[in-house]
């Protein structure tokens, strides 16, 4: 696994352990197509949007109100040709307290620059951490990737990120 990594960093008035909280429930910021259990040491869960992308988490550390951590058993990618770019990295959160406010540090550990689905991924995580995460942390409401959305592989190819 290569030791460059995504990070993206938001900050919000609420507390450590509500941030923990609304990390832990995936389906209502990330995707609603999530199976699996998504909150204790052990539990392991698959997002799988058809056609397009599949990742198989297990979570490896959960500490609440500071640490919850992903491990990516398995994955494919259909807008990359490496369909396993994922396998092996991590998925981390920090969530620490700053001058009364908590910081929560999203790090995608593996996801290297020079890697194919970089750009696409990152952004996409960017998006997610910067507003549907932080939605759902201060008002209880994110904007997780619907089940009914859909994606133009083609144009991910490209570089564009298409949802309808």
């Amino acid at each position: 696994m290569s030791d460059q990594s995504f990070t993206s960093t938001i900050t919000v008035d609420q507390t450590p352990e509500e941030a923990f909280a609304a990390i832990n429930d995936v389906r209502g910021w990330w995707a609603e197509l999530i199976e699996g259990d998504t909150e204790k040491l052990g539990d392991e869960f698959t997002f799988h949007f058809p056609d397009v992308h599949r990742a198989e988490f297990r979570l490896t550390e959960v500490t609440p109100g500071k640490r919850v951590v992903w491990q990516v058993l398995d994955s494919w990618l259909a807008f990359v040709d490496d369909k396993t770019e994922w396998n092996g990295t991590e998925v981390v959160f920090d969530i620490s307290e700053q001058d009364g406010k908590t910081e929560v540090r999203f790090t995608h550990v593996g996801l290297d620059p020079v890697i194919d689905c970089f750009e696409i991924c990152s952004n996409a995580w960017g998006c997610y951490i910067a507003d549907s995460l932080r939605s759902l942390i201060t008002t209880v409401k994110g904007d997780p990737l619907l089940a009914t959305a859909t994606i133009d592989v083609e144009a991910l190819k490209h570089g564009n990120i298409a949802f309808a």
